[in-house]
């Protein structure tokens, strides 16, 4: 049972960041906009979309979990600070602790790792059976 919770709790976690890397590439220029007139570089786009779209499949696979767990852990309070500390408006304050939501998910994922049903661990058993 706590395979199968695992297995649904990391794709639950990354199918916002699979979703939201798809739809920068596919909105590219808008995205690149609003990143500048928040402040951000329009530059950082690129590795914005690596560590969203290629980190979130990685999630949802078990592949390096708690490294980019943790990544995103702070990718997603960075996002809440730059992008969602607008408290007056309460769909930006909704939208911040969104974040930090999803941030201490990937903090207990990173403590707990992927669970057995994961490439890590079958790439660890793998290491693990092969002769020294």
């Amino acid at each position: 049972m706590n395979a199968i919770l695992s297995l649904l709790g990391r794709v639950g976690l990354s199918l916002i960041f699979i979703i939201s890397g798809l739809g920068k590439i596919a909105g590219y220029a808008a995205t690149q906009g609003y990143m500048e007139a928040m402040g951000v570089p329009g530059a950082l786009l690129p590795l914005v979309i690596a560590l969203e779209l290629g980190g979130g499949l990685a999630i949802a696979a078990g592949f390096f979990t708690r490294w980019i767990a943790l990544s995103l852990a702070l990718f997603s309070i960075a996002a809440a600070v730059i992008f969602h500390a607008n408290f007056a408006d309460q769909m930006q304050a909704i939208n911040f602790l969104k974040n930090v939501a999803m941030a201490g998910g990937f903090l207990l994922l990173a403590a707990q790792g992927p669970g057995s049903l994961s490439l890590d661990t079958l790439l660890q058993r793998r290491r693990d059976a092969s002769p020294r």
